[in-house]
């Protein structure tokens, strides 16, 4: 018996091909689809046509020419090719023989990665909340931590991670500008992991690196600005990581990779790895980390490094740069507006002064911009990860909402 469903169909391959490049696909309505699950299927090509005005359809286009809303970037094709030779092998690194040389590539990608951090390894999670975990859990582990200290305005992972590992939390206030008041620390960190953000979500704030080593460990969570490292012009926005112990990236982030794609990394990460990996007797090798099964995602990750090298990485995380101080200095000339910083990291928050702010926002294209609170105040907030973005149009866009605010 031969099953067509595991002997590629080439035809259906290429139309899918040609849905996914399509300039435009009318949304779909999921309704169309049966609320129980049917008792025949339909077929793959059927499937295809179905799902396309739903999935593809009806999806945000991050690479539009005014997306600059979130912290969600367009992915570059060549990691959709890589993910789908991923999902044709199905590679697990749990199990080396059935992923002989997946691995291989994580660690190579890990190799190239932790020198620009001062981190000496590391491995892949799924996301900065699974990296914030892996790293307090180590810090627990390795020192005997009680506390985590983090900001006001940290990444609610640290709740979590702090909750499951049984640590207490405590949250520091913020100085203006957004960054941990290092005034406001416990006098006490002797066991205590101090958490530094590098890259606040609502305003892309970076906590002064130089506090690193104050507590007996200190994690750098710079899931969104970490990338920074490998600009030679904003390398030095993240002085001081390299005495941090551990520290967090989003590759899904500034590195461009589709969900879910992020690294955590240690100094010193052999004797991380000794209290992070757990034995069974099924396994021929130990497993480290949080994760038993754990796909091939240093794949795509390794296409993109090697497609662009870090100079054309760096060329597209300055271009982000440039986009963000072009908008600041654009809404700084605007009469009654107000802008949270100058910028630090590519995010860019402002309100009006005579207009509500949901009033504006309303009247913004859909993607443009997003909301966030920041010293209960609501502000307006856009985020510069959109190689793609027309910043005139953005620009324009925005006058058009002040103007009819």
């Amino acid at each position: 018996m031969v099953d067509h469903s595991f002997h590629p169909d080439k035809q259906a391959i290429l139309n899918a091909v040609d849905l996914l490049l399509a300039k435009q696909i009318e949304p779909g309505n999921l309704s169309v689809i049966e609320q129980k699950l049917p008792e025949q299927g339909i077929g793959e090509q059927a499937v295809l046509n179905l799902l396309a005005p739903i999935v593809l359809g009806n999806a945000a286009k991050l690479g539009s020419e005014t997306a600059f809303a979130h912290m969600d970037p367009p992915t570059p094709w060549i990691t959709w090719m890589m993910h789908c030779w991923n999902a044709s092998l199905n590679q697990n690194l749990l199990h080396p023989d059935v992923s002989p040389v997946a691995g291989d590539i994580e660690s190579r990608v890990m190799q190239w990665l932790s020198p620009y951090f001062g981190m000496s390894g590391g491995h892949l999670t799924p996301g900065s909340t699974i990296s914030n975990l892996t790293a307090l859990w180590a810090a627990r582990d390795l020192l005997g931590i009680k506390q985590v200290i983090a900001s006001e305005v940290a990444h609610i992972s640290i709740d979590k991670a702090a909750k499951v590992l049984g640590l207490e939390l405590v949250r520091v206030p913020c100085n203006a500008a957004g960054q941990l008041d290092k005034e406001a620390l416990p006098d006490d960190l002797t066991k205590a992991a101090l958490v530094l953000t590098a890259g606040t979500t609502s305003a892309g704030a970076i906590d002064s690196l130089s506090l690193a080593g104050l507590a007996a460990w200190t994690h750098v969570d710079a899931a969104w600005a970490g990338p920074l490292r490998f600009s030679e012009k904003h390398a030095g926005l993240l002085e001081g990581v390299e005495h941090a112990d551990s520290m967090a990236v989003s590759a899904h982030k500034w590195l461009f990779q589709p969900k879910e794609s992020a690294v955590v990394m240690f100094r010193d990460v052999q004797s991380a790895n000794e209290v992070l990996s757990v034995s069974g007797v099924y396994l021929s090798t130990p497993n480290v980390g949080l994760l038993g099964s754990h796909g091939a995602t240093a794949v795509p990750l390794l296409a993109t490094l090697l497609a662009w090298g870090r100079s054309g990485l760096a060329q597209r995380i300055d271009f982000a740069m440039e986009q963000a101080v072009s908008l600041v200095d654009f809404l700084k000339q605007q009469n009654n507006v107000e802008v949270f910083s100058d910028c630090v990291s590519g995010v860019v928050l402002w309100r009006s002064t005579i207009c509500d702010s949901e009033d504006i926002f309303s009247n913004l294209p859909s993607g443009c911009a997003s909301t966030t609170r920041v010293n209960n105040q609501l502000w307006i907030r856009h985020v510069s990860v959109n190689p793609n973005i027309n910043i005139k149009r953005l620009q324009t866009s925005i006058l058009t909402a002040l103007e009819n605010s």
